[in-house]
């Protein structure tokens, strides 16, 4: 260990690494749930137990990989947002099937490679506006926190579009029954926020298993709520395995391709625009998401070069690229390098060791899948506000007082959940910024490659929507 993952060059030891590594996955672990959980909504499909170990394995092949290539002390899943986006965008918005989504993450995960091992991803990088990059990740966060607020069933649909459930016991509209669960979701978003001040490691998972507890026992105190509780559930930890080996593994291969249906309803040519242009908007946002993570989780532990660059940055692009198209065949959206890392790394996490550690974590918890479903909607919906929370924490660095940065920042962030569609916020705010650059006087900075996303964007619109 000490030979191949250089620790006293690092200035660190096997301790330090473990303790790390334990930190990294109690401050992600709560991706292995609330995945889990996203995914079972597409009923019929798929399941939680299925899409849980299909987390569970491909956190900890990009795990490994990250740490082997890169040596450093990161850890990858199932990315938040990304996860959202092949749910609500990819198969309920636009209308194909679990299956089908996962060709559209095999393929990010193939191009995201080839990128990676062409050196085209910096260009790629470079074509979309830094107004954009900028808003992209608190808008996807205002809409995680959208659909945890919905789960939560603190949202709901009302004459206005959306509106706000009833709270009110006393006209009738309310009971014990429907307020109890908000009200968990409520108090476990605020006691995720007072651990991570009070500095408590692994925050958000003891935040949806105080949530979990709270629930239960409140559950005493409605009338009925236990009746046939326990009906259909198995405590089989193998029971998990079976179904993800009969509806997640190798899905992508055996139904995936078979796009006939929306051939059928939107013809060739729709399909044509359709995947290019959902498949580009899984390539960015991973893109974004990972450049982003691994500079702020190796700037917190002061892991950058002199030159302010990333150590191995083009292998850990690799592993993340690789890690998700391993996830694809296993079953679960995008894999990406998580923020949480830079938990483990203000513990002393200095090298791919306490990867090794993490990883090792994961695997353990394949085998705690029973017990990971008994977890509530209610409380995972917390963990879904919360990483919301986090994510806004880009719009200080946009120049709200420039249009030119302001509008197209501002349409990327809200389109993201006025429809429901991460790729429509990406899709607005680079075809705004376009016209406004074309039309005062900086055509010149439009890349080619930015026109060439914009158009297809666009087509999108035209075509397929």
């Amino acid at each position: 260990m000490e030979q191949f993952f250089k620790l006293k060059e690092h200035g660190t030891t096997v301790r330090t690494e473990l303790v790390a590594g334990f930190t990294t996955f109690m401050a992600m672990a709560y991706i292995l749930m609330v995945n889990a959980g996203m995914f079972a909504e597409l009923e019929g499909q798929v399941t939680y137990n299925a899409v849980y170990i299909a987390t569970a394995i491909s956190a900890v092949i990009g795990t490994v990989l990250i740490g082997l290539l890169s040596n450093l002390p990161l850890a990858q899943a199932s990315g938040m947002g990304l996860n959202a986006y092949f749910v609500y965008t990819v198969c309920f918005n636009l209308g194909l099937s679990y299956a089908n989504a996962l060709v559209l993450v095999l393929a990010d995960g193939i191009i995201f490679t080839l990128l990676t091992v062409t050196g085209l991803r910096k260009k790629i990088f470079d074509a979309i506006p830094s107004a954009v990059r900028m808003a992209i990740p608190a808008g996807i966060g205002l809409f995680i926190a959208f659909l945890g607020l919905q789960n939560a069933g603190i949202v709901v649909d009302s004459s206005t579009l959306v509106g706000l459930a009833s709270f009110n016991l006393y006209s009738g509209n309310a009971t014990w029954g429907t307020i109890m669960p908000m009200l968990v979701t409520i108090f476990a978003v605020l006691a995720i926020a007072i651990l991570t001040k009070r500095g408590v490691k692994g925050a958000v998972l003891w935040g949806i298993l105080g949530g979990a507890v709270a629930y239960y026992v409140l559950g005493f105190t409605v009338p009925g709520f236990y009746e046939g509780f326990f009906a259909g559930m198995s405590f089989n930890p193998f029971t998990a395995f079976q179904e993800f080996a009969e509806l997640s593994l190798f899905k992508v291969f055996t139904e995936g391709f078979d796009f006939s249906a929306y051939i059928a309803a939107n013809g060739t040519g729709g399909f044509i625009v359709m995947f290019l242009t959902t498949a580009l908007a899984f390539c960015m946002v991973d893109m974004f998401d990972t450049l982003g993570t691994l500079y702020g989780a190796c700037a917190r532990g002061n892991l950058l070069t002199k030159q302010g660059d990333v150590p191995n940055m083009d292998k850990a692009m690799l592993a993340d690229a690789v890690a998700t198209t391993c996830g694809a065949i296993c079953g679960t959206s995008t894999v990406t390098t998580f923020v949480e890392s830079s938990a483990g790394i203000g513990e002393g996490g200095r090298t791919g060791l306490a990867s090794m550690f993490t990883a090792l974590f994961f695997f353990i918890a394949m085998f705690l899948a029973p017990l990971a479903q008994l977890i509530p909607t209610y409380a995972t919906a917390a963990a879904l506000i919360y990483v919301g929370v986090l994510m806004m924490n880009c719009v200080r660095d946009i120049e709200w007082t420039t249009p030119e940065i302001a509008v197209p920042a501002f349409l990327t962030i809200a389109m993201m959940s006025f429809t429901y569609s991460i790729s429509f916020g990406i899709a607005f705010g680079i075809i705004s910024w376009t016209i406004i650059a074309l039309f005062t006087g900086k055509a010149r900075e439009i890349k080619a490659a930015t026109w060439v996303i914009g158009i297809l964007f666009t087509l999108t619109f035209f075509l397929t929507h």
